[in-house]
């Protein structure tokens, strides 16, 4: 069963699908809420553009603010209205006043944190919920999942399992690590631009560089064991503490800046309970997601935690709406923990797979193939289903696609280039969190 029937069967929340419709896996996690005018943070991630796409389908009214006027986002017939902001990254304050004035003007339901805007806006929780209601944590719990730093002393403190990790403080601390190979992290980033593979001397003193530009030294970088493992992530949706729902997937294919191009769910129940641990301790509310290496059936070792639900299509497509969940909590409900989704469904993303492609060979002759493995579905993408552009139902989510694969096959080495619109100013860096760290209220 395809995407869009599925989200077809799943359209109109509040009507029940007649007996036999959808298999019993694809109604379990089925939303019973009316219709939302819900806000996303944000519309220029991958999460945001399939959140788009289940809502819309779902009958809800979705609208978008973000800095990019050509944001993903806005290539979509669901989206009812975009609102340009200021960047998070580059003016935290304008970016929550512009939010809190649109929601006083707006007549919404739900503001969506579908990114790392959950930073800033988890600080000024108390005005926002003057208008609409947000699933959020504490500002405090959210920076312990937010930083590498913090989150891998949480695991430590909750004696959950994690490559051999050291944090170090300075330049010299730094330079001085002599066990490789290593991972270097800055505490806070996102995707590629904050880690670094290092195995040697002559890495180490690049990635250092590096850090030092984005200016990571004002804390502190995380050095990590290098372990050759299969990647894995899992999503969850907490009321409170209480984990009601978790996906799993594992990265089969490797995109632009460390994100997936191909995934295939799993069924994890060690990564469960150890999530159960996590929210419980940190009485989490929404959305949390981890990263983690899987080399056995029964080891897993936790690399990295993002506040927010990721990419929930791949959840979907295996009978497991994490996203109607999530909107469930947002608007008060407790329902019951959802049992998990079906192992084994692969997903795809033709937008990073293209660019994933573009980086790995710069060859033309490559894209081609690649592009025709897409469309006919074969090798790799056989029995897998498109997350990013379902084209039956939302036309216009194509449209970034074309133009980077025609753009690619121009000039292969602009991928890099087309990868990097995706860490524009709707992120955090580290000024801005220090900046947000610094207000007592929302800002004036």
């Amino acid at each position: 069963m395809t995407a869009e029937e599925i989200l077809h069967l799943r359209s109109g929340p509040c009507q029940e699908s007649s007996p036999g419709a959808a298999p019993s896996e694809l109604r379990r996690g089925r939303a019973k809420i009316s219709p939302l005018r819900i806000l996303l943070s944000e519309g220029s991630s991958t999460s945001a553009r399939e959140a788009i796409t289940i809502l819309g389908m779902q009958g809800h009214h979705v609208e978008v603010c973000d800095p990019d006027p050509r944001c993903l986002g806005r290539f979509s017939r669901f989206v009812r209205r975009f609102h340009r902001c200021p960047g998070l990254g580059v003016d935290p304050a304008g970016y929550v006043i512009f939010v809190l004035a649109l929601l006083a003007r707006r007549r919404l339901d739900v503001l969506l944190p579908i990114h790392e805007q959950g930073y800033a806006l988890s600080k000024i929780r108390e005005a926002v919920e003057n208008h609409v209601t947000v699933a959020l944590p504490s500002h405090a719990a959210y920076q312990e999942a937010h930083s590498k730093a913090s989150f891998s002393r949480l695991l430590s403190e909750l004696d959950l399992p994690q490559p051999r990790t050291q944090l170090v403080k300075t330049r010299e601390d730094v330079l001085a690590l002599e066990r490789f190979p290593l991972m270097l992290k800055a505490a806070t980033g996102t995707a590629s631009r904050t880690v670094w593979p290092v195995k040697g001397p002559r890495e180490l003193a690049a990635a250092v560089k590096e850090l030092a530009r984005g200016g990571a030294f004002t804390d502190v970088i995380v050095a990590q064991q290098l372990i050759e493992a299969p990647v894995e992530h899992a999503q969850a949706v907490f009321d409170r503490g209480r984990l009601l729902g978790m996906h799993a997937y594992r990265q089969i294919v490797r995109g632009a800046g460390g994100g997936d191009a191909v995934k295939e769910s799993v069924n994890r129940p060690l990564v469960r309970e150890h999530l159960t641990h996590i929210g419980k301790h940190l009485d989490w509310h929404g959305a949390l997601s981890v990263d983690y290496l899987a080399p056995g059936e029964n080891d897993v070792r936790y690399i990295d935690c993002n506040p927010r639900l990721v990419e929930p299509m791949n959840a979907l497509l295996a009978g497991h709406d994490l996203l109607s969940l999530l909107l469930q909590v947002t608007r008060g409900s407790s329902p019951e923990p959802l049992p998990p989704g079906r192992a084994g469904v692969r997903t795809h993303l033709a937008l990073q797979a293209l660019l994933g492609c573009a980086m790995r060979t710069r060859s033309r002759l490559e894209l081609l193939r690649e592009c025709r493995r897409l469309l006919t579905r074969t090798g790799i993408y056989r029995g897998s289903e498109e997350e990013l552009t379902p084209l039956r139902i939302d036309w216009p989510s194509v449209i970034p696609t074309l133009f980077a694969a025609t753009w690619l096959l121009i000039r292969p080495r602009a991928a890099e280039q087309l990868a990097s619109r995706g860490w524009g100013a709707h992120l955090l860096n580290p000024e801005s969190i220090r900046m947000i760290g610094g207000w007592n209220g929302p800002p004036a």
